[in-house]
């Protein structure tokens, strides 16, 4: 059944350091940064969190209903999310815009600085979440600040549950806005940074926020993920990787399973177990967008 996915659709040009930010960066020269990565490996891929997850989620078997904001420039990503039976009927393109662009370099250590250019994310409140049914889930990702808020409040005024992932979009928010998205999601899910950020933002434990959702999960990287319920922790073991390729999009991965795993009815254990092994099958590949999961079958 049709999942609605909430974010954004960007291009991302993905940059590879081959040495360690932490040896270029002097901590007690800060102030007076200006610091040059010298990056042989460049490559520009298809990204954004909804087109992300919505690849994920296709890859598993699930309907992925994409709803973002394009620019002009957008339309060989369009062409894309349909040549893999990804509808597009809630993808708007905005003229005057550009997609937005994410700029991504990794260390050798899978470390990584990002700048993104939002673009016609920025508008994508202009789209609103369909009324009427036919929609048995949806997650808001990353997303143009306002359409957040407002998809949030929609999603809740047509009892569709959600998925509330902040990621890197959480620093737009402050304490109370934070716990207003805890209180309208069905669950939230964050990696282990996001986590302690909006602990501290909303005043709530990760125990705390459990109790308010039907779940919280913490993903932890290579050492698996938290699942919180009703206070109580259970900790999900990790899949080791055949190889460390890149770590770009493994959360959307995973996300992705997420919400397979949540719309047929799974504990969120089960959903967390198949997203550690999505997460390791593509942190294998390179870009977030082009491993297959044929050897991953859910059950």
């Amino acid at each position: 059944m049709p999942a609605l996915i909430c974010g954004s659709l960007a291009f991302d040009t993905i940059m590879t350091f081959e040495g360690r930010f932490a040896e270029q960066i002097m901590p007690e020269q800060l102030h007076i940064l200006n610091v040059s990565f010298l990056v042989p490996g460049l490559r520009r891929e298809f990204g954004g969190c909804a087109g992300n997850i919505a690849y994920s989620l296709r890859q598993l078997g699930g309907t992925a209903l994409p709803m973002a904001t394009v620019g002009t420039d957008g339309a060989d990503y369009v062409a894309r999310l349909q040549a893999h039976g990804i509808s597009t009927e809630f993808v708007r393109e905005l003229q005057g815009s550009y997609t937005a662009q994410a700029m991504i370099m990794t260390d050798r250590d899978n470390n990584q600085i990002t700048a993104f250019h939002p673009g016609a994310m920025s508008e994508a409140h202009l789209t609103k979440v369909p009324a009427g049914g036919g929609i048995d889930i949806a997650i808001i990702s990353p997303d143009g600040r306002d359409a957040m808020l407002e998809h949030a409040e929609q999603l809740r005024a047509a009892a569709i549950p959600f998925v509330f992932d902040p990621g890197q979009g959480l620093p737009m928010f402050d304490g109370e806005e934070l716990r207003q998205f805890v209180e309208l999601a069905t669950w939230v899910t964050v990696n282990d940074y996001e986590g302690r950020m909006l602990s501290e933002r909303t005043g709530m434990s990760s125990a705390e926020i459990s109790k308010r959702v039907q779940g919280l999960v913490v993903t932890l990287g290579a050492q698996g993920c938290e699942v919180w319920v009703d206070g109580a922790m259970t900790l999900v073991p990790p899949v080791k990787a055949d190889k460390l390729v890149d770590p770009t999009g493994c959360g959307d991965a995973f996300r992705g399973a997420l919400l397979f795993g949540l719309e047929k009815g799974w504990s969120l254990r089960a959903c967390c177990e198949l997203g550690n092994r999505v997460g390791a099958h593509k942190i294998a590949t390179p870009g977030c967008q082009n491993y297959t999961l044929d050897g991953i079958r859910p059950v």
